[in-house]
């Protein structure tokens, strides 16, 4: 009896060793993709808060914490305006895709009217035409109207046309049945009455996936505020500032990236609250099309 006893036991560490490496190696892609998203991210808060002397030197682990250097980079530059700006970007701009994408993608889900294919064929021509290549006949009909030097020319746009958002709307909107639409069509309701109360409720995961997609583009933007807003550094978002700040402060490495942190921080907790909605969003957008 002892005999199977101590052979049973001597079996079991074998038997978990065995499931451990065969969730590694199942995991693996994951894994490696998990560590190669996460290093730069921990390296940035490490050298956050080190010491000036000690940031970017070989010493990767911080020697002393040095957590203040959170405050001392809104002591080096108007991080709160700058934040502001950023967020009034973001939210005018997300706001902006929403009450313009939804019923153009509506229009092309659901709606049948001549021309449909070939719209969506436009839209979907739009998404690879890439911004540079319309920059320069913006920028002289925003200062035609007198905008450069503000955000306006970086919001409006988003409440009249977004090709990524309205493929992508569009993609969930299919995997809906039509079934909802035509029995509250047959209950009297009119084609905005039933997108309003019946199609945008059931998709509410595409409009997060969307609004999100929009948001932390608008959000990690670099190159629409260094055209427009360059010259106003009043108006500059989080963005544009973080360069500034670190060509202002070359040698304080660990404040800039105490800046980059701060930086980072609205969008990956947005992501954390906002990531079943995300992946069920993209999850379901390719069903049919």
């Amino acid at each position: 009896m002892s005999t199977a006893v101590l052979s049973a036991k001597a079996k079991r560490p074998k038997g978990s060793w065995d499931r451990k490496l065969h969730w590694v190696a199942t995991h693996s892609i994951g894994i490696a993709l998990a560590v190669g998203f996460t290093t730069p991210i921990v390296f940035v808060f490490l050298t956050a808060v080190m010491s000036d002397k000690q940031a970017l030197s070989s010493n990767l682990w911080p020697q002393e914490w040095h957590f203040e250097n959170f405050l001392r980079v809104f002591e080096k530059a108007p991080m709160l305006e700058y934040m502001a700006n950023s967020l009034l970007y973001s939210l005018l701009a997300t706001a902006g895709v929403l009450l313009s994408a939804i019923p153009t993608a509506y229009a092309l889900a659901r709606m049948k009217w001549r021309g449909r294919n070939v719209v969506f064929l436009l839209v979907v021509a739009a998404m690879m035409l890439p911004p540079q290549v319309v920059s320069v006949p913006l920028y002289d009909m925003w200062i035609s109207f007198g905008l450069t030097g503000t955000l306006w020319p970086l919001v409006i746009p988003y409440f009249l046309f977004d090709a990524f958002s309205v493929f992508l709307l569009r993609q969930f909107f299919l995997t809906i049945p039509q079934d909802y639409i035509d029995a509250a069509k047959i209950d009297g309701c009119s084609e905005f009455t039933a997108l309003v109360r019946v199609l945008v409720p059931m998709a509410r995961p595409g409009i997060a996936a969307t609004a999100l997609f929009c948001f932390l583009f608008t959000w990690n933007d670099y190159f629409g505020p260094l055209l427009y807003t360059g010259e106003n550094p009043e108006n500059w978002p989080l963005s544009l500032a973080l360069a500034s700040f670190r060509g202002s402060h070359q040698v304080e490495w660990n404040l800039t990236m105490a800046a980059t942190v701060l930086i980072m921080a609205p969008a990956i907790v947005l992501f954390l609250f906002a990531q079943k909605s995300f992946v069920k969003g993209i999850t379901f957008t390719g069903v049919k099309g």
